[in-house]
């Protein structure tokens, strides 16, 4: 049997940089072995031999045959990894005959021999011959097929023994190329348009080969080979099996190998993106169904959800930024919370804490985090100037993914999945993430509001999903160990030895939009509103800034709590807070599309309105709009369809009703926060005690509005 080795000495020749040289002297050098060459035109160089052996520049000529990487012979791994198992068996029992022929033994060793091994026919010292036909005689097979076998036998091994299969060649390696590659062709041109059938591919592929050939020059292949060769092509290329648009997500994949961020630590990467909820939910304002859209910041080490934000019909630039100032200054937990959902005030997980019974208290719905590179779509909202210059400020780098690639954003679009099957196909009002999903009257069951909505959302993260282990996160050093985002985060913790934290809690200002307006005697005078408040500069003091408007002074609005505004002082660089004139009538943050509605509603209805009537007319409505009992709800519904003329039926209680803010808004008893309880069970309208004595639905309403 040849062997893989070759001598490397005197006279023996290379190839070094295209010529052929001969090797004419080795010596020892106390820098390592060298080597002295001369090529064919007489010219001596001198070389080190580790160049001469492991150089991309050097190549070996051996003088014998034997195995190189270039041979056509498959390895023995891929011969015998192709055979079925009873093909495998044979291979090995045949091997065991050739070895008996070869030492005496079926094992090819004395240490391990058989009883009565080796039987005298076979015993060492006979005769290969007489081995040979005894061989022959106890298979039942002839003398020259055993000496193949040894010979096969003593060149590959076992693989020799093998049955020589051929590569399996398919309909497509059967047709003529020229004829797949056109048909490939027309498969990607109707990429980005309606799904064609197979036959018409085929009849644009006959004709585009003829156009482009000539007639009678490629062999047409016949219709069921056809079929067969586009049933191939489609897994290079997928256009009639899936939906469109997968096809053409997959059609955009890079063709060179995948990539993406690594980061190692929390915070360093954070993920931002707005998508449509699959569910119907109900404005408190308008009273009507409404799709809600949400926008969330993920910490791409740890998984964590550090920001939400749910907003009716269109996200805007601000939602953005309040979800960005939400990991700089996060929410407080929820009063019913579990203690393992619950973040301690200062973002730090309580398993690394020294001193656990000082974290007591409210705690926070998800840790504080300073991103150090934002990661986001080309979305207006996510490129505008508010969000791309606070950033700038605070030293956030803004890394926008690649156009219509949303595997740049992979783990916060496993996210909206994830909540779609966790949480939201479980609550009425799912519409399903596409047409052919939704059902008959999905807008009809719309029974959640949308701050109910948003604080199930809120629950479902800190106590499911924080909480629940991923398959993504692993440990490079633990592959086996699967850890949840809130056990990532302590392992970030512990492999990086910090996190960024904000330095200053009034840096959350510099995310509201800013108004510039004058300084007036009454006060600020902003949208129809006026503030007042300590720190507000004397309206004979010229402003020292240049803005749009003359004489003008910056103030941050919030656009979700118009109730107060924000000053900073240029002297001192103090901020002032100033409260809007009208705000101690209030005892809850009013929005601005809020109080817009509520004028509207109040020029409707008077001849000469103003703020105050306008805010008593909308926390009238409110009283109504948010109700949490189920007689409450109907009556909504039943304003809602004699002001727009909605046809909504009644609904039937939550299915998900496990988290604390399904059964507060579905006006269940309570479950103590930590207790392990069972689900509730399902409460309809004939749990209603108030109800029990009125079965048809018009007794009910006819006067369900004469207290209101």
């Amino acid at each position: 049997m040849s062997g893989a080795q070759a001598r490397v000495g005197v006279g023996t020749r290379f190839v070094y940089d295209g010529d052929a040289v001969e090797v004419i002297e080795m010596m020892a050098t106390s820098a390592g072995n060298e080597v002295v060459l001369r090529d064919g035109h007489g010219q001596v160089r001198r070389l080190a031999l580790n160049e001469l052996l492991f150089s991309d520049r050097a190549t070996l000529i051996p003088e014998h045959p034997g195995p190189t990487a270039s041979d056509v012979e498959q390895i023995a791994s891929v011969v015998l990894g192709q055979l079925r198992q009873e093909e495998l068996q044979a291979v090995r029992h045949r091997a065991e005959h050739v070895r008996e022929v070869l030492t005496g033994y079926r094992s090819g060793t004395t240490e391990i021999a058989h009883a009565g091994e080796p039987r005298p026919e076979y015993a060492p010292g006979e005769p290969l011959t007489s081995k040979y036909a005894a061989k022959a005689a106890e298979l039942g097979v002839g003398t020259r097929s055993v000496r193949r076998w040894v010979a096969l036998f003593r060149e590959h091994g076992e693989a020799g023994l093998a049955p020589r299969k051929g590569l399996a060649r398919t309909s497509a390696a059967w047709a003529d190329d020229r004829w797949v590659e056109t048909a490939l062709e027309v498969m990607v041109e109707h990429t980005s348009h309606s799904r064609p059938s197979r036959t018409l591919v085929i009849e644009r592929t006959h004709a585009r080969v003829i156009a482009r050939f000539g007639p009678a020059v490629v062999k047409q292949p016949s219709r069921a080979t056809a079929f067969r060769i586009l049933a191939e092509l489609e897994k290079r290329h997928p256009l009639f099996r899936l939906s469109t648009k997968r096809n053409s997500d997959i059609a955009e994949r890079p063709d060179g190998p995948y990539g993406k961020l690594r980061p190692t630590r929390p915070g360093e990467y954070l993920l931002m993106d707005t998508t449509r909820l699959d569910v119907f939910a109900f404005d408190p304002l308008t009273l009507k169904w409404v799709q809600a859209e949400l926008t969330v910041a993920m910490d791409w080490y740890s998984r964590c959800v550090c920001g939400i934000r749910l907003t009716p019909v269109s996200t805007k630039a601000m939602d953005v930024s309040a979800v960005l100032f939400e990991c700089f200054r996060p929410r407080p937990a929820g009063t019913d919370w579990p203690k393992y959902a619950v973040w301690p005030e200062h973002g730090i997980p309580r398993t690394v804490l020294v001193d656990v019974d000082a974290a007591a208290g409210p705690g926070l719905a998800s840790p504080p985090l300073v991103p150090e590179t934002l990661v986001v779509d080309h979305g207006k909202v996510y490129v505008s100037e508010h969000l791309t210059s606070v950033c700038q400020r605070m030293g956030i780098s803004v890394q926008p993914a690649r156009l219509r690639t949303g595997r740049d954003k992979g783990p916060v679009e496993r996210f909206f999945r994830t909540l779609r099957e966790g949480l939201l196909e479980a609550l009425p009002g799912y519409k399903g993430p596409d047409v052919h999903s939704r059902g008959e009257n999905a807008e009809g069951e719309a029974f959640f509001f949308l701050d109910e909505l948003e604080a199930m959302v809120r629950e479902w993260t800190a106590t499911v999903y924080h909480c629940r282990p991923h398959s993504g996160l692993v440990d490079p050093g633990l592959p086996g160990l699967r850890m949840s985002p809130a056990q990532m985060f302590e392992h970030g913790i512990a492999r990086a030895g910090y996190i960024e934290v904000p330095r200053d809690p009034d840096l959350a200002f510099e995310f509201l939009p800013t108004k510039w307006r004058t300084v007036q005697h009454y006060g600020v005078e902003i949208d129809r509103r006026r503030y007042r408040g300590a720190g507000l500069p004397n309206p004979g003091i010229s402003s020292p800034h240049r803005g749009p408007v003359k004489n003008g002074w910056p103030f941050q609005v919030d656009p979700d709590d118009v109730t107060r505004i924000y000053f900073r002082a240029p002297d001192t660089r103090v901020w002032h807070t100033l409260v809007w004139e009208h705000a101690p009538s209030l005892q809850m943050p009013l929005s601005e599309d809020a109080l817009a509605f509520a004028r509207r509603l109040a020029a409707a209805k008077y001849r000469y309105p103003d703020d105050r009537l306008a805010v008593a007319d909308l926390l009238e409505r409110w009283n109504l709009g948010l109700g949490t009992t189920l007689t409450e709800r109907r009556m909504a519904l039943r304003t809602s369809r004699e002001q727009v003329g909605l046809d909504l039926p009644e609904s039937g209680a939550a299915t998900c009703s496990s988290l604390g803010s399904v059964r507060r808004a579905l006006g269940q008893a309570e479950v103590p926060a930590g207790a392990d309880a069972e689900p509730v069970a399902e409460a309809g309208d004939d749990d209603a005690p108030d109800l029990d004595d009125l079965t048809p639905e018009e007794d009910f309403y006819a006067d369900a509005l004469e207290d209101v």
